[in-house]
């Protein structure tokens, strides 16, 4: 195991200190080396040290602009400064250059999400649900977006996905029952509110739809 390899070891294990000494030790022995310098990255960013991590990101991609993970860990640190567009240019550059992964798909239709393109938005979503369908946040925000697009049928299927993977997805109900509300079957939207809220009984969005379909009902 190469010094790159043991500092990734150290981080996943919560040692940062041990795995900046072993990166620091990489880029000296080698400093052509664009892993080193892309883990250092991942290092600065884990510690919110975000302008830091865009320059060793920086360093990497000089050295090789093939190296997609450091377009990915570019990619992270503009989504969480809400430069969605630089996140998705970084992304997409990361996705070409092979890192075709289920988080890296995530990441680029949830940059999507959070502009308000849902059509942009879907096929990268539903791209990381394939890759990876135990994943509750990729299911939930693929089922999100369907709903969004008014693909109603699509987005039940897609809830009820989330609800095989965690049971106890109080949101996946709410949405469900505003699903069923859509699909004027007042019974069932509150059937799937009553379900939300026995999970998280303060679930205010759910007490609202039931409170409002209930009074639909009444008329």
């Amino acid at each position: 195991m190469d010094k790159n390899q043991l500092a990734v070891k150290e981080m996943q294990e919560g040692d940062l200190e041990a795995a900046a000494k072993l990166l620091n030790e990489a880029i000296e022995e080698n400093p052509q080396d664009p892993v080193a310098y892309t883990n250092f990255g991942n290092l600065l960013a884990a510690v919110k040290e975000e302008d830091k991590a865009l320059r060793f990101f920086n360093k990497a991609i000089a050295l090789d602009g093939e190296t997609a993970a450091a377009h990915y860990g570019k990619g992270n640190i503009f989504f969480n400064q809400d430069d969605f567009d630089k996140a998705i240019d970084a992304y997409q550059t990361a996705l070409a250059q092979g890192l075709q992964q289920a988080d890296v798909y995530y990441m680029l239709g949830f940059s999507y999400y959070q502009k308000g393109d849902m059509s942009r938005a879907l096929p990268s979503l539903q791209r990381s649900a394939e890759l990876n369908p135990e994943d509750v946040d990729a299911l939930f925000y693929y089922a999100l977006t369907l709903a969004q697009l008014e693909l109603v049928d699509q987005a039940v299927e897609a809830f009820e996905d989330v609800l095989k993977v965690d049971p106890h997805h109080a949101d996946s109900f709410f949405n469900l029952g505003v699903a069923y509300a859509y699909k004027e079957q007042g019974e069932k939207a509150i059937e799937m509110f009553d379900k939300a809220l026995a999970i998280q009984p303060d679930h205010v969005l759910s007490h609202n739809g039931k409170r409002q379909i209930e009074e639909q009902l009444k008329q």
